[in-house]
């Protein structure tokens, strides 16, 4: 869409977003990474089952997360952040500093 074109979504951190694939699949969850070629959504968390092996673990959830390229990202819908006193986003955010590695 044009109107989509003018003012692109910036995916980030802490934003649940609707994922609406030109398939007709739709996937929506929480922002859980983020680089400039893609980012992963998680979609789903649950408990690990206990185990022998996992009684010292200190991770004790299973995150299911599905990739977003940025090719994709026009097809993204922010419908909100988890992050307080935090405005819309869904225009471009020129804050952003290049990573340097």
């Amino acid at each position: 869409r044009k109107d989509r074109m003018a003012h692109p979504y910036t995916p980030k951190i802490d934003d649940y977003v609707k994922w609406n694939r030109s398939t007709g699949q739709i996937d929506q969850g929480w922002i859980y990474f983020v680089d400039h070629e893609y980012i992963t959504i998680e979609t789903g968390v649950r408990d690990k089952p206990n185990c022998e092996y996992t009684q010292i673990e200190r991770h004790k959830k299973i995150h299911t997360l599905i990739v977003c390229h940025h090719w994709y990202w026009h097809q993204l819908e922010y419908l909100k952040t988890r992050r307080p006193n935090e405005s819309r986003r869904d225009q471009i955010d020129n804050t952003d500093k290049d990573v340097h590695i």
